[in-house]
């Protein structure tokens, strides 16, 4: 049997609330009142509503932005703050497709109160670009030489971190240690000392400290959890969710900037911690391709899966990662995989189950990369009863085997092949998604959700709570519980890959399972795969 709009009509008709919720998929044998609620309270579903957030009054808060590079652009508009060139760009577009409203959207968003009074980068020209922008008359933004200049100034309450990932947690830990606020980008740490360090220091402080996965805001991951702990999906024993991009500039091949040369940036202050190297523009621009300045794709892109589906699984840390891939697909001298498959094993976990007690526990997490085509592959949670498909909109599908909805597939009212219930926040409003890559980015939770059927900037939606916080008072959806979960986890995938071998997590200890001989932040920190050294045992 077949649905048809008519049926779908028809089911919207039974429905409590209007807009976004579809009843898409009883089959056709359903068509009186009673028989669709019976089933809608069956699942008893609801969709999730953006959490209210307390005004952000007072004083302004006064922020400094540290690294102006690509994300700090991004993070400085969705904090409203936008520079001239992204300007005049965006009303050029606008101009050439009425349907591009990123700059309406941009100038439609709510202002928040803040004070952006200093920026930090080592390259002048981003440096100058930011001062360009946003200083005026009124408000004088001051270039900070070091990151340590602007947190001991007493000019800033809080920081924005977007820098390369080995300054993450040395930039976060100065803040924390002085009471400043600090929102950083992901992976919040580059080893797995920095997070233990980055944790005790958000502990001791009164600062307010967040790790910038703003998917944390989009709606239809918070009604997914809703679905997921009413046991709609039953038992979840697989989840496997995806990267998939097939371009340079997905692959961090990021253009080099014409001016740049060793009189435009401090390479020295760049370079921190990591080797001592001449001058190198590729590892400047391009820095997530080499581990000495990167976590690759575990830390920079497993990580938004990992988070996303955290936060509708509360899963937490696995009990093992092994992890494989290579350098398959961009041969140019990097030394992180750009195909990876990450196997995490939690054998633990339950949601809860609609069969015999004691009979389904233990979840797979399958993460699978490629930076050498860009088909779309969805997010999927497989359960006994149903499977659910995650993006930015999410569909629910009843397994033909299912426990739960057994008499429903029996009679017709359901079929395995016809979603039961589909969720999707935008469904009244026009998207002008131009491109895959705005797609992945936007199934991943990382550009927009919509409030009221007015799309909004996730990150936007992500700041704003952290300035409430640090306002009001409250917790942030993201914070140091969360982004402990998710470095440590990242970090397990990355060595696994370097070691060949499974990574365990002892979660009475909390700490990784040690490995004689192997020192786990010299291997992250390492080149490459490592070659593990046999242990020979005499004969006694």
């Amino acid at each position: 049997m077949k649905w048809t709009r008519r049926d779908l009509l028809k089911g919207l008709g039974g429905l409590p609330i209007l807009g976004a919720v579809w009843w898409v998929g009883a089959s056709s044998a359903v068509y009186n009142k009673k028989e669709r609620l019976e089933i809608l309270n069956q699942l008893n579903i609801r969709p999730s509503l953006q959490s209210a957030v307390p005004h952000i009054g007072g004083a302004p808060i006064n922020v400094g932005i540290i690294g102006f590079g690509i994300r700090g652009e991004q993070l400085c508009r969705s904090l409203g703050f936008a520079t001239k060139e992204w300007m005049e760009e965006m009303r050029i577009e606008a101009e050439e497709d009425p349907n591009n409203k990123v700059l309406e959207d941009f100038l439609k968003q709510d202002r928040l109160n803040i004070n952006l009074v200093g920026v930090c980068d080592v390259f002048d020209v981003r440096a100058k670009k930011a001062l360009n922008s946003f200083s005026t008359s009124e408000n004088k933004i001051k270039r900070y030489a070091s990151y340590k200049d602007m947190i001991h100034s007493g000019e800033v309450d809080a920081v924005v971190i977007a820098t390369p990932d080995h300054w993450h947690a040395p930039m976060a830990i100065e803040a924390l240690n002085s009471n400043v606020h600090v929102y950083v980008e992901k992976p919040m740490t580059h080893t797995v000392q920095e997070t233990y360090a980055l944790r005790t220091a958000v502990e001791q402080s009164d600062a307010v400290f967040a790790v910038g996965h703003q998917h944390r805001q989009t709606l239809s991951f918070k009604t997914a959890r809703d679905i997921v702990e009413k046991g709609t999906l039953g038992h979840v024993s697989l989840i496997q969710t995806n990267t998939n991009r097939n371009d340079d500039n997905g692959a961090w091949n990021y253009d080099i900037h014409e001016m740049a040369n060793t009189q435009t940036i401090d390479w020295e202050q760049f370079l921190g911690s990591a080797p001592k190297i001449p001058f190198n523009k590729n590892h400047f621009f391009r820095w997530r391709k080499w581990w000495a300045y990167g976590s690759g794709l575990s830390g920079d892109l497993l990580t938004h899966d990992y988070d996303r589906l955290n936060c509708v699984l509360n899963m937490g840390i696995p009990d093992s990662v092994s992890t494989s891939g290579g350098i398959y697909t961009h041969n140019d001298g990097r030394n992180v995989p750009d195909v990876l498959q990450v196997n995490m094993e939690f054998p633990r976990y339950s949601v809860g189950s609609s069969q015999s007690k004691g009979k389904e526990i233990g979840m797979t997490f399958c993460y699978s990369a490629t930076l050498g085509n860009g088909f779309n592959r969805p997010t999927i949670l497989m359960g006994h009863d149903a499977t659910m498909e995650l993006g930015n909109k999410l569909t629910i599908w009843p397994d033909g085997s299912s426990t739960r909805y057994a008499d429903m597939l029996e009679n017709g009212k359901m079929q395995p092949n016809i979603p039961i219930y589909q969720y999707n926040p935008g469904a009244t409003v026009p998207d002008a998604i131009s491109s895959a890559t705005s797609q992945y980015f936007a199934d991943k939770g990382l550009m927009w959700t919509y409030i009221d059927g007015v799309r909004v900037d996730s990150t936007f939606l992500h700041m704003r709570e952290w300035l409430s916080v640090i306002k009001n008072g409250g917790k942030v959806s993201c914070g140091i519980k969360e982004g402990f979960e998710e470095a440590i986890s990242a970090h397990m995938a990355g060595l696994s890959w370097k070691l060949g071998r499974k990574i365990e997590w002892d979660a009475n200890q909390e700490v990784l399972k040690p490995i004689t001989g192997v020192d786990f932040d010299e291997v992250l920190l390492s080149n490459g795969q490592v070659e593990m050294v046999p242990i020979v045992m005499e004969k006694i």
